[in-house]
């Protein structure tokens, strides 16, 4: 009980957060080109990255928030996907969209991208610039790009990591 209500309060108020809605994936999306980091003030553990530097290589772009209980509940599974493919060609992007005022305080995600362990680079999407951009209306949410730079993957909410993970493999094996 205690921890339902916790997550219900880390997410309090918000129509779009994950807990409240379906989970869901698509493993044969629409493929389209994926849209450029945009109205990025900060990147953390990274220099500015844009998606033309990142072309040739899968990139896991991931919507979160540091309050966001089901956030944090998939950090271990995006560390796990780090540390196993950056080495293949895997880059995972973190843009970090704040829900609450308190979240855009560059200070405030520094110190949430150490506590968690987070190593990967983040870009602070305080003005909802490149959540804009893609559509996307939920935390946390996840979009593959492929090689060729295209969505071809996307997954809302926690669960089916062995889905997004095969779908890592399958399109690192791509040429």
């Amino acid at each position: 009980m205690f921890a339902a209500i916790r997550k219900a309060a880390a997410c309090a108020g918000l129509a779009a957060c994950a807990a409240v809605a379906p989970a869901s994936a698509s493993a044969d999306i629409n493929t389209h080109a994926a849209p450029e980091f945009a109205g990025i003030d900060t990147w953390i553990n990274s220099a500015p990255l844009t998606l033309a530097q990142l072309r040739g290589k899968v990139v896991l772009v991931d919507f979160w928030t540091f309050a966001c209980g089901n956030c944090i509940n998939t950090l271990p599974a995006v560390k796990s996907w780090h540390r196993k493919y950056s080495d293949k060609g895997l880059v995972v992007v973190g843009v970090h969209t704040p829900e609450f005022p308190f979240e855009q305080d560059t200070n405030n995600v520094k110190r949430a991208v150490e506590r968690f362990g987070i190593t990967y680079p983040v870009a602070q999407d305080n003005r909802y610039a490149t959540w804009a951009a893609y559509g996307n209306q939920y935390w946390p949410a996840f979009y593959l790009i492929d090689k060729h730079g295209r969505v071809v993957y996307s997954h809302v909410g926690e669960g089916d990591y062995a889905q997004t993970e095969a779908a890592i493999e399958k399109l690192l094996a791509e040429r």
